[in-house]
Protein backbone atom coordinates (compact mmCIF):
# COMPACT_ATOMS: atom_id res chain seq x y z
CA UNK A 1 0.00 0.00 0.00
CA UNK A 2 2.50 2.67 1.10
CA UNK A 3 4.87 2.02 -1.83
CA UNK A 4 2.00 1.69 -4.54
CA UNK A 5 1.11 5.51 -3.09
CA UNK A 6 4.53 6.75 -3.49
CA UNK A 7 4.56 5.74 -6.51
CA UNK A 8 1.33 7.74 -7.36
CA UNK A 9 3.08 10.54 -5.74
CA UNK A 10 4.42 13.26 -8.41
CA UNK A 11 5.48 16.71 -8.81
CA UNK A 12 3.14 19.30 -8.65
CA UNK A 13 3.01 20.05 -11.58
CA UNK A 14 1.85 16.91 -13.12
CA UNK A 15 -1.28 15.25 -12.93
CA UNK A 16 -2.18 12.14 -11.99
CA UNK A 17 -4.86 9.69 -14.48
CA UNK A 18 -6.04 6.95 -12.15
CA UNK A 19 -9.39 5.54 -11.50
CA UNK A 20 -12.17 7.00 -9.13
CA UNK A 21 -12.22 3.69 -7.48
CA UNK A 22 -8.41 3.41 -7.10
CA UNK A 23 -8.17 6.94 -5.73
CA UNK A 24 -10.83 6.43 -2.74
CA UNK A 25 -8.99 3.35 -1.94
CA UNK A 26 -5.69 4.85 -1.62
CA UNK A 27 -7.15 7.79 0.53
CA UNK A 28 -8.55 5.62 2.52
CA UNK A 29 -5.35 3.82 3.22
CA UNK A 30 -3.22 6.92 3.68
CA UNK A 31 -5.63 7.92 6.67
CA UNK A 32 -5.60 4.48 8.39
CA UNK A 33 -2.24 4.69 8.64
CA UNK A 34 -2.58 8.22 9.94
CA UNK A 35 -0.50 10.10 6.72
CA UNK A 36 -3.09 12.91 5.83
CA UNK A 37 -0.83 14.57 4.40
CA UNK A 38 -0.26 11.98 1.60
CA UNK A 39 -3.58 11.73 1.49
CA UNK A 40 -4.17 15.35 0.71
CA UNK A 41 -1.13 15.60 -2.01
CA UNK A 42 -2.66 12.45 -4.15
CA UNK A 43 -6.20 13.89 -3.40
CA UNK A 44 -5.24 17.43 -4.99
CA UNK A 45 -3.15 15.99 -7.97
CA UNK A 46 -6.07 13.74 -8.95
CA UNK A 47 -8.79 16.45 -9.94
CA UNK A 48 -10.71 14.39 -12.31
CA UNK A 49 -10.89 11.43 -10.93
CA UNK A 50 -12.64 12.67 -7.43
CA UNK A 51 -16.20 12.07 -6.53
CA UNK A 52 -18.17 12.88 -3.37
CA UNK A 53 -16.98 9.90 -1.70
CA UNK A 54 -13.37 11.20 -2.27
CA UNK A 55 -14.54 14.75 -0.54
CA UNK A 56 -15.97 13.09 2.10
CA UNK A 57 -12.99 10.57 2.57
CA UNK A 58 -10.92 13.56 2.74
CA UNK A 59 -12.46 16.28 5.11
CA UNK A 60 -13.59 12.83 7.44
CA UNK A 61 -9.54 12.11 7.70
CA UNK A 62 -9.28 15.63 8.84
CA UNK A 63 -12.07 15.27 11.26
CA UNK A 64 -10.42 11.83 12.68
CA UNK A 65 -7.09 13.60 13.06
CA UNK A 66 -8.56 16.29 15.31
CA UNK A 67 -7.79 19.30 12.18
CA UNK A 68 -11.01 20.65 11.89
CA UNK A 69 -9.89 23.90 10.74
CA UNK A 70 -8.39 22.07 7.33
CA UNK A 71 -11.80 19.68 7.19
CA UNK A 72 -14.05 23.12 7.51
CA UNK A 73 -11.79 24.87 4.66
CA UNK A 74 -12.11 21.46 2.19
CA UNK A 75 -15.82 21.25 3.11
CA UNK A 76 -16.53 25.15 1.96
CA UNK A 77 -14.33 24.10 -1.12
CA UNK A 78 -17.03 21.40 -2.11
CA UNK A 79 -19.41 22.19 -4.89
CA UNK A 80 -21.73 19.22 -4.85
CA UNK A 81 -22.76 17.80 -0.71
CA UNK A 82 -24.47 14.45 0.11
CA UNK A 83 -25.94 14.22 3.55
CA UNK A 84 -22.51 12.01 4.44
CA UNK A 85 -20.88 14.92 3.34
CA UNK A 86 -23.15 16.85 6.08
CA UNK A 87 -22.98 14.93 8.73
CA UNK A 88 -19.94 13.90 8.94
CA UNK A 89 -19.03 17.74 9.18
CA UNK A 90 -22.18 17.84 11.92
CA UNK A 91 -19.67 15.05 13.74
CA UNK A 92 -16.40 17.15 13.68
CA UNK A 93 -17.79 19.91 15.12
CA UNK A 94 -19.94 18.02 17.40
CA UNK A 95 -16.35 16.52 18.50
CA UNK A 96 -14.40 19.67 18.88
CA UNK A 97 -17.62 20.69 21.47
CA UNK A 98 -19.36 23.81 19.09
CA UNK A 99 -22.38 24.06 19.27
CA UNK A 100 -22.84 27.67 17.67
CA UNK A 101 -20.53 25.60 14.48
CA UNK A 102 -23.37 22.58 14.54
CA UNK A 103 -26.23 25.28 14.80
CA UNK A 104 -25.38 27.18 11.68
CA UNK A 105 -24.01 24.39 9.97
CA UNK A 106 -27.46 22.49 10.34
CA UNK A 107 -28.83 25.74 8.93
CA UNK A 108 -26.91 26.05 6.09
CA UNK A 109 -27.89 22.07 5.61
CA UNK A 110 -31.88 23.10 5.44
CA UNK A 111 -30.95 25.80 2.38
CA UNK A 112 -28.82 23.62 0.24
CA UNK A 113 -31.98 22.05 0.10
CA UNK A 114 -30.09 18.61 2.02
CA UNK A 115 -33.06 16.29 3.93
CA UNK A 116 -32.06 15.87 7.44
CA UNK A 117 -31.69 11.61 7.95
CA UNK A 118 -31.92 10.17 11.94
CA UNK A 119 -28.07 10.18 11.77
CA UNK A 120 -27.84 14.20 11.08
CA UNK A 121 -30.80 14.53 13.83
CA UNK A 122 -29.21 12.50 16.43
CA UNK A 123 -26.13 14.38 16.44
CA UNK A 124 -27.39 17.64 16.36
CA UNK A 125 -29.95 17.11 19.22
CA UNK A 126 -27.06 15.42 20.93
CA UNK A 127 -24.76 18.32 20.29
CA UNK A 128 -27.29 20.75 21.32
CA UNK A 129 -28.23 19.49 24.58
CA UNK A 130 -26.52 20.95 27.92
CA UNK A 131 -25.63 23.70 25.91
CA UNK A 132 -27.34 27.24 25.42
CA UNK A 133 -28.59 26.10 21.92
CA UNK A 134 -31.03 23.33 23.82
CA UNK A 135 -34.25 25.65 23.78
CA UNK A 136 -33.86 24.37 20.36
CA UNK A 137 -34.86 20.85 21.14
CA UNK A 138 -38.88 21.24 20.46
CA UNK A 139 -38.46 23.17 17.15
CA UNK A 140 -35.89 19.82 16.11
CA UNK A 141 -38.87 17.96 17.11
CA UNK A 142 -41.00 19.19 14.81
CA UNK A 143 -38.49 18.86 12.05
CA UNK A 144 -38.12 15.54 12.81
CA UNK A 145 -42.03 15.01 12.84
CA UNK A 146 -42.18 16.54 9.28
CA UNK A 147 -39.89 14.12 7.75
CA UNK A 148 -41.19 11.07 9.42
CA UNK A 149 -38.47 10.31 11.70
CA UNK A 150 -39.59 10.83 15.28
CA UNK A 151 -40.47 7.34 15.59
CA UNK A 152 -37.23 6.48 14.93
CA UNK A 153 -35.04 4.73 17.76
CA UNK A 154 -32.13 6.83 17.84
CA UNK A 155 -34.01 10.20 17.17
CA UNK A 156 -36.33 9.26 19.99
CA UNK A 157 -33.22 8.53 22.28
CA UNK A 158 -31.65 11.93 21.14
CA UNK A 159 -34.77 13.82 22.06
CA UNK A 160 -35.58 12.45 25.42
CA UNK A 161 -32.20 13.34 26.24
CA UNK A 162 -32.69 17.17 25.16
CA UNK A 163 -36.22 17.49 26.53
CA UNK A 164 -34.90 15.70 30.18
CA UNK A 165 -31.79 18.63 29.36
CA UNK A 166 -34.85 20.87 29.59
CA UNK A 167 -36.55 19.10 32.91
CA UNK A 168 -40.01 18.75 30.67
CA UNK A 169 -41.47 15.62 31.52
CA UNK A 170 -44.17 16.12 29.29
CA UNK A 171 -42.12 16.13 25.89
CA UNK A 172 -39.77 13.28 27.48
CA UNK A 173 -43.04 11.23 27.47
CA UNK A 174 -44.34 12.28 24.15
CA UNK A 175 -41.17 11.59 22.40
CA UNK A 176 -41.52 7.82 23.92
CA UNK A 177 -44.96 7.66 22.57
CA UNK A 178 -44.18 8.49 19.21
CA UNK A 179 -41.57 5.89 18.85
CA UNK A 180 -43.19 3.04 17.07
CA UNK A 181 -40.67 -0.42 18.00
CA UNK A 182 -39.75 0.51 20.94
CA UNK A 183 -36.74 -1.32 22.57
CA UNK A 184 -35.13 -1.75 25.48
CA UNK A 185 -32.72 1.44 24.77
CA UNK A 186 -35.85 3.11 24.52
CA UNK A 187 -37.51 2.08 27.82
CA UNK A 188 -34.03 2.39 29.48
CA UNK A 189 -33.57 6.42 27.84
CA UNK A 190 -36.65 6.63 29.94
CA UNK A 191 -35.95 5.50 32.87
CA UNK A 192 -32.84 7.45 32.65
CA UNK A 193 -35.02 10.51 31.91
CA UNK A 194 -37.24 10.01 34.78
CA UNK A 195 -34.18 9.58 37.20
CA UNK A 196 -32.51 12.74 36.11
CA UNK A 197 -35.76 14.65 36.45
CA UNK A 198 -36.08 13.50 40.14
CA UNK A 199 -38.93 11.40 39.18
CA UNK A 200 -38.00 7.78 40.84
CA UNK A 201 -41.77 6.65 41.31
CA UNK A 202 -42.29 6.88 37.52
CA UNK A 203 -38.88 5.17 36.22
CA UNK A 204 -39.93 1.95 38.63
CA UNK A 205 -43.16 1.93 37.04
CA UNK A 206 -41.39 2.26 33.28
CA UNK A 207 -38.99 -0.92 34.83
CA UNK A 208 -41.77 -2.85 35.74
CA UNK A 209 -43.53 -2.28 32.72
CA UNK A 210 -40.91 -3.21 29.93
CA UNK A 211 -41.19 -6.08 28.52
CA UNK A 212 -37.54 -7.11 28.06
CA UNK A 213 -34.90 -6.27 30.35
CA UNK A 214 -30.75 -6.07 30.33
CA UNK A 215 -28.13 -5.41 32.84
CA UNK A 216 -28.35 -1.82 31.69
CA UNK A 217 -31.93 -1.43 32.60
CA UNK A 218 -30.57 -2.54 36.22
CA UNK A 219 -27.83 -0.44 36.48
CA UNK A 220 -29.83 2.58 35.17
CA UNK A 221 -32.59 1.92 37.51
CA UNK A 222 -29.76 1.12 40.44
CA UNK A 223 -28.01 4.34 39.73
CA UNK A 224 -30.38 6.61 39.22
CA UNK A 225 -31.87 5.66 43.24
CA UNK A 226 -28.31 6.85 44.05
CA UNK A 227 -28.51 10.20 42.45
CA UNK A 228 -31.95 10.34 44.44
CA UNK A 229 -30.40 9.94 47.70
CA UNK A 230 -32.77 6.86 48.06
CA UNK A 231 -29.92 3.85 49.01
CA UNK A 232 -31.78 1.42 50.34
CA UNK A 233 -34.37 1.41 47.27
CA UNK A 234 -31.07 1.07 45.06
CA UNK A 235 -30.15 -1.91 47.37
CA UNK A 236 -33.43 -3.67 47.21
CA UNK A 237 -33.61 -3.48 43.23
CA UNK A 238 -29.57 -4.41 43.52
CA UNK A 239 -30.31 -7.17 45.50
CA UNK A 240 -33.34 -8.54 42.93
CA UNK A 241 -30.90 -9.07 40.06
CA UNK A 242 -29.05 -12.43 40.36
CA UNK A 243 -27.49 -11.94 37.65
CA UNK A 244 -25.22 -9.13 38.40
CA UNK A 245 -22.13 -7.92 36.72
CA UNK A 246 -18.58 -5.92 37.83
CA UNK A 247 -20.54 -2.92 36.79
CA UNK A 248 -23.31 -3.44 38.30
CA UNK A 249 -21.67 -3.64 41.82
CA UNK A 250 -19.05 -0.90 40.96
CA UNK A 251 -22.23 1.14 40.72
CA UNK A 252 -23.69 0.40 44.13
CA UNK A 253 -20.33 0.53 45.84
CA UNK A 254 -19.70 3.95 44.74
CA UNK A 255 -23.08 5.17 45.48
CA UNK A 256 -22.51 4.24 49.34
CA UNK A 257 -19.03 6.00 48.60
CA UNK A 258 -20.80 9.14 46.96
CA UNK A 259 -23.39 9.19 50.24
CA UNK A 260 -20.99 8.74 52.74
CA UNK A 261 -21.75 5.49 53.69
CA UNK A 262 -18.02 4.06 53.91
CA UNK A 263 -18.85 0.85 55.97
CA UNK A 264 -21.47 -0.41 54.00
CA UNK A 265 -19.42 0.33 50.54
CA UNK A 266 -16.80 -1.85 52.02
CA UNK A 267 -18.89 -4.70 53.64
CA UNK A 268 -20.81 -5.05 49.95
CA UNK A 269 -17.09 -4.80 48.25
CA UNK A 270 -16.17 -7.97 50.50
CA UNK A 271 -19.77 -9.40 49.21
CA UNK A 272 -18.32 -8.82 45.68
CA UNK A 273 -15.06 -10.90 46.43
CA UNK A 274 -16.87 -13.07 48.05
CA UNK A 275 -19.35 -13.97 44.93
CA UNK A 276 -16.27 -14.39 42.58
CA UNK A 277 -17.20 -11.12 40.90
CA UNK A 278 -13.56 -9.84 39.83
CA UNK A 279 -13.63 -5.79 40.16
CA UNK A 280 -12.52 -3.96 37.95
CA UNK A 281 -10.19 -0.05 38.14
CA UNK A 282 -13.13 1.60 39.05
CA UNK A 283 -14.20 -1.05 41.82
CA UNK A 284 -11.30 -0.63 43.64
CA UNK A 285 -10.94 2.71 43.11
CA UNK A 286 -14.11 3.37 44.88
CA UNK A 287 -13.07 0.67 47.92
CA UNK A 288 -10.20 2.57 48.38
CA UNK A 289 -12.16 6.00 48.61
CA UNK A 290 -14.57 3.92 51.25
CA UNK A 291 -11.08 3.01 53.55
CA UNK A 292 -10.53 6.85 52.82
CA UNK A 293 -13.38 8.08 54.32
CA UNK A 294 -13.75 6.10 57.37
CA UNK A 295 -10.18 5.90 57.87
CA UNK A 296 -8.98 2.19 57.96
CA UNK A 297 -5.54 2.05 56.95
CA UNK A 298 -5.70 -1.47 58.10
CA UNK A 299 -8.33 -2.49 55.20
CA UNK A 300 -7.00 0.08 52.74
CA UNK A 301 -4.06 -1.82 52.79
CA UNK A 302 -5.97 -5.47 52.02
CA UNK A 303 -7.58 -3.53 49.26
CA UNK A 304 -4.23 -2.99 48.28
CA UNK A 305 -3.17 -6.72 48.31
CA UNK A 306 -5.88 -7.83 46.77
CA UNK A 307 -5.15 -5.16 43.84
CA UNK A 308 -1.50 -6.63 43.25
CA UNK A 309 -2.85 -10.33 43.02
CA UNK A 310 -5.77 -9.51 40.78
CA UNK A 311 -3.13 -8.28 38.37
CA UNK A 312 -5.34 -5.61 37.39
CA UNK A 313 -3.14 -2.48 35.93
CA UNK A 314 -2.26 0.54 37.60
CA UNK A 315 -3.62 3.85 35.65
CA UNK A 316 -3.30 7.33 37.08
CA UNK A 317 -6.82 6.85 38.78
CA UNK A 318 -6.09 3.75 40.67
CA UNK A 319 -2.21 5.01 41.83
CA UNK A 320 -4.29 8.74 42.58
CA UNK A 321 -6.58 6.98 44.58
CA UNK A 322 -4.11 4.92 46.44
CA UNK A 323 -2.24 8.14 47.36
CA UNK A 324 -5.33 9.56 48.46
CA UNK A 325 -6.06 6.35 50.75
CA UNK A 326 -2.82 6.19 52.08
CA UNK A 327 -2.68 9.94 52.61
CA UNK A 328 -5.95 10.28 54.17
CA UNK A 329 -5.42 6.88 56.44
CA UNK A 330 -2.30 8.65 58.47
CA UNK A 331 0.89 7.10 56.60
CA UNK A 332 2.14 9.71 54.59
CA UNK A 333 5.49 8.25 54.08
CA UNK A 334 4.10 5.37 52.41
CA UNK A 335 1.56 8.11 50.36
CA UNK A 336 4.80 9.69 48.87
CA UNK A 337 6.71 6.70 48.17
CA UNK A 338 4.08 5.27 46.22
CA UNK A 339 3.69 9.04 44.41
CA UNK A 340 7.03 8.70 43.48
CA UNK A 341 6.59 5.14 41.64
CA UNK A 342 3.58 6.67 39.44
CA UNK A 343 5.47 7.17 35.79
CA UNK A 344 2.54 10.05 34.39
CA UNK A 345 1.38 11.94 37.23
CA UNK A 346 -1.95 14.18 36.77
CA UNK A 347 -3.01 16.93 38.13
CA UNK A 348 -5.70 14.77 40.49
CA UNK A 349 -2.21 12.65 42.04
CA UNK A 350 -0.54 16.29 42.73
CA UNK A 351 -3.44 17.24 44.43
CA UNK A 352 -3.64 14.11 46.75
CA UNK A 353 0.34 14.36 48.03
CA UNK A 354 -0.29 18.46 48.48
CA UNK A 355 -3.55 17.94 50.24
CA UNK A 356 -2.17 14.67 52.45
CA UNK A 357 0.57 16.91 53.60
CA UNK A 358 -1.30 19.72 54.22
CA UNK A 359 -3.90 17.64 56.27
CA UNK A 360 -0.87 16.18 58.09
CA UNK A 361 0.73 19.55 59.02
CA UNK A 362 3.39 19.20 56.54
CA UNK A 363 3.12 22.81 55.13
CA UNK A 364 6.79 23.04 54.17
CA UNK A 365 6.70 19.78 52.21
CA UNK A 366 3.12 20.08 50.78
CA UNK A 367 4.52 23.66 49.23
CA UNK A 368 7.95 22.02 47.71
CA UNK A 369 5.60 19.41 46.22
CA UNK A 370 3.31 22.80 44.64
CA UNK A 371 6.61 24.28 43.49
CA UNK A 372 7.40 20.80 41.99
CA UNK A 373 4.24 20.54 40.01
CA UNK A 374 4.33 24.08 38.49
CA UNK A 375 7.77 23.52 37.57
CA UNK A 376 6.45 20.12 35.78
CA UNK A 377 4.01 21.83 33.68
CA UNK A 378 1.31 20.82 35.10
CA UNK A 379 -1.51 23.56 35.78
CA UNK A 380 -2.88 24.28 39.32
CA UNK A 381 -6.83 23.94 39.38
CA UNK A 382 -9.33 25.12 42.53
CA UNK A 383 -8.32 22.07 44.37
CA UNK A 384 -4.80 22.70 44.45
CA UNK A 385 -4.80 25.97 45.88
CA UNK A 386 -7.30 24.72 49.07
CA UNK A 387 -4.40 22.59 49.53
CA UNK A 388 -2.08 24.94 49.39
CA UNK A 389 -3.61 27.73 51.46
CA UNK A 390 -4.28 24.91 54.00
CA UNK A 391 -0.71 24.36 53.98
CA UNK A 392 -0.24 27.85 55.02
CA UNK A 393 -2.76 27.68 57.76
CA UNK A 394 -1.12 24.68 59.27
CA UNK A 395 2.31 26.04 59.23
CA UNK A 396 1.20 29.48 60.21
CA UNK A 397 2.29 30.88 56.70
CA UNK A 398 0.87 34.10 56.52
CA UNK A 399 2.68 35.89 53.65
CA UNK A 400 3.00 32.73 52.17
CA UNK A 401 -1.00 32.12 51.83
CA UNK A 402 -1.52 35.91 51.06
CA UNK A 403 1.00 35.21 48.10
CA UNK A 404 -0.76 32.03 46.53
CA UNK A 405 -4.21 33.80 47.41
CA UNK A 406 -3.23 36.68 44.95
CA UNK A 407 -1.29 34.22 42.57
CA UNK A 408 -4.68 31.91 41.89
CA UNK A 409 -6.45 35.22 40.15
CA UNK A 410 -3.32 36.96 38.48
CA UNK A 411 -1.13 33.90 37.83
CA UNK A 412 -3.50 31.34 36.93
CA UNK A 413 -6.85 33.11 36.01
CA UNK A 414 -8.55 31.06 39.07
CA UNK A 415 -11.57 32.58 40.54
CA UNK A 416 -11.04 32.15 44.45
CA UNK A 417 -14.31 30.40 45.80
CA UNK A 418 -15.90 29.98 49.39
CA UNK A 419 -13.20 27.28 50.47
CA UNK A 420 -10.61 29.63 49.34
CA UNK A 421 -11.88 32.41 51.33
CA UNK A 422 -12.59 30.74 54.41
CA UNK A 423 -8.83 29.14 54.37
CA UNK A 424 -7.52 33.00 54.64
CA UNK A 425 -10.29 33.71 57.03
CA UNK A 426 -8.86 30.60 59.22
CA UNK A 427 -4.86 31.89 58.37
CA UNK A 428 -5.54 35.68 59.18
CA UNK A 429 -7.56 34.28 62.57
CA UNK A 430 -4.98 31.60 63.74
CA UNK A 431 -2.27 34.39 63.52
CA UNK A 432 -4.39 37.08 65.21
CA UNK A 433 -5.41 39.55 62.28
CA UNK A 434 -8.80 39.72 63.34
CA UNK A 435 -9.34 42.82 61.74
CA UNK A 436 -7.78 41.58 58.51
CA UNK A 437 -9.96 38.87 58.49
CA UNK A 438 -13.18 40.85 58.85
CA UNK A 439 -11.85 43.38 55.87
CA UNK A 440 -11.38 39.93 53.88
CA UNK A 441 -14.91 38.80 54.38
CA UNK A 442 -16.29 42.22 54.14
CA UNK A 443 -15.02 42.31 50.50
CA UNK A 444 -16.06 38.84 48.97
CA UNK A 445 -17.86 39.00 45.90
CA UNK A 446 -20.47 36.71 47.23
CA UNK A 447 -21.94 36.14 50.85
CA UNK A 448 -19.92 34.09 53.29
CA UNK A 449 -21.31 31.11 54.70
CA UNK A 450 -21.52 29.18 57.93
CA UNK A 451 -17.37 28.08 57.48
CA UNK A 452 -16.35 31.28 56.59
CA UNK A 453 -17.93 32.88 59.98
CA UNK A 454 -17.24 29.74 61.86
CA UNK A 455 -13.46 30.47 60.94
CA UNK A 456 -13.64 33.98 62.31
CA UNK A 457 -15.71 32.03 65.09
CA UNK A 458 -12.79 30.00 65.90
CA UNK A 459 -10.32 32.95 65.52
CA UNK A 460 -12.00 34.73 68.02
CA UNK A 461 -12.46 32.17 70.92
CA UNK A 462 -8.68 31.56 70.30
CA UNK A 463 -7.90 34.83 71.01
CA UNK A 464 -10.59 35.98 73.53
CA UNK A 465 -12.45 38.41 71.56
CA UNK A 466 -15.76 38.39 72.93
CA UNK A 467 -17.77 41.60 70.55
CA UNK A 468 -16.36 39.98 67.32
CA UNK A 469 -17.16 36.41 68.64
CA UNK A 470 -20.68 37.50 69.34
CA UNK A 471 -21.15 39.26 66.04
CA UNK A 472 -19.63 36.07 64.19
CA UNK A 473 -22.34 33.70 65.94
CA UNK A 474 -25.09 35.83 65.06
CA UNK A 475 -24.44 35.76 61.32
CA UNK A 476 -23.99 31.76 61.64
CA UNK A 477 -27.04 31.04 63.74
CA UNK A 478 -28.45 33.12 60.97
CA UNK A 479 -27.63 30.96 58.25
CA UNK A 480 -27.63 27.64 60.23
CA UNK A 481 -30.11 28.00 63.66
CA UNK A 482 -28.59 26.43 67.18
CA UNK A 483 -25.22 25.00 65.47
CA UNK A 484 -23.66 23.35 68.49
CA UNK A 485 -20.22 24.95 67.63
CA UNK A 486 -21.26 28.25 68.38
CA UNK A 487 -22.55 27.66 72.08
CA UNK A 488 -19.39 25.66 72.90
CA UNK A 489 -16.74 28.98 71.51
CA UNK A 490 -18.82 31.51 73.33
CA UNK A 491 -18.97 29.51 76.44
CA UNK A 492 -15.27 29.40 75.98
CA UNK A 493 -15.16 32.99 75.19
CA UNK A 494 -17.17 34.37 77.93
CA UNK A 495 -15.21 31.56 80.68
CA UNK A 496 -11.98 33.38 79.59
CA UNK A 497 -13.53 36.75 80.32
CA UNK A 498 -15.08 35.69 83.63
CA UNK A 499 -18.95 36.20 82.82
CA UNK A 500 -19.53 33.33 83.87
CA UNK A 501 -23.57 33.71 84.39
CA UNK A 502 -23.23 33.68 80.71
CA UNK A 503 -21.53 31.02 80.47
CA UNK A 504 -23.92 28.87 82.69
CA UNK A 505 -26.72 30.24 80.67
CA UNK A 506 -25.06 28.88 77.65
CA UNK A 507 -24.27 25.43 79.21
CA UNK A 508 -27.57 24.83 80.24
CA UNK A 509 -28.86 25.82 76.52
CA UNK A 510 -26.77 23.16 75.14
CA UNK A 511 -27.52 20.34 77.72
CA UNK A 512 -31.05 21.36 76.48
CA UNK A 513 -30.29 20.92 73.07
CA UNK A 514 -27.93 18.07 73.11
CA UNK A 515 -24.85 20.44 71.88
CA UNK A 516 -21.32 18.78 72.92
CA UNK A 517 -18.28 20.91 73.43
CA UNK A 518 -15.61 21.19 70.14
CA UNK A 519 -12.46 19.93 70.44
CA UNK A 520 -9.60 22.32 69.35
CA UNK A 521 -9.35 22.08 65.50
CA UNK A 522 -9.65 23.95 62.38
CA UNK A 523 -13.56 24.64 61.41
CA UNK A 524 -13.19 24.28 57.67
CA UNK A 525 -12.02 20.79 58.16
CA UNK A 526 -14.77 19.84 60.62
CA UNK A 527 -17.41 21.72 57.87
CA UNK A 528 -15.74 19.97 54.71
CA UNK A 529 -16.68 16.37 55.97
CA UNK A 530 -13.73 13.34 55.53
Amino acid sequence: MRTLGRALLVTSSQICTISTATLNYMINGYIREGNINDARKLFDRNPFSRDVVSWNSMFSGYIKHDQIQHAHHLFDQMLLRDVVSWNAMLSGLHKVKNPQGIYHCFLRMGRDGLRPNDFTFSIVISALTNTGFNLMIPQLHGLALRSALNSCVFVGSSLMRGYTDLGDRKGLYLVFDEILAKNVTSWNALILGYMELGLSGEARRAFEMMPEKNIISWTTLVNGYIRNKELDEARSIFNGNCERNVVLWTVMVSGYVQNGKFVHALELFLLMLKSGTQPNQFTFSSALDACSGCSSLLMGKQVHSNMLKSGIPFDVVLSTALVDMYAKCGDIEAAFCFFESVPKKDLATWNSVIGGYARHGLATRALEEFERMINGGVKPDQITFVNVLSACVHGGLVEEGERHFNSMTTKYGIKAGMEHYACMVDLYGRAGFLETAVKLIEGMPFKPDVVVWGALLAACSLHSSLELGEFAAKRINTLQKDHPAVYSMLSKIHGEQGIWGTVIELRKVMKERRAKMQNAGSWIEASSGP
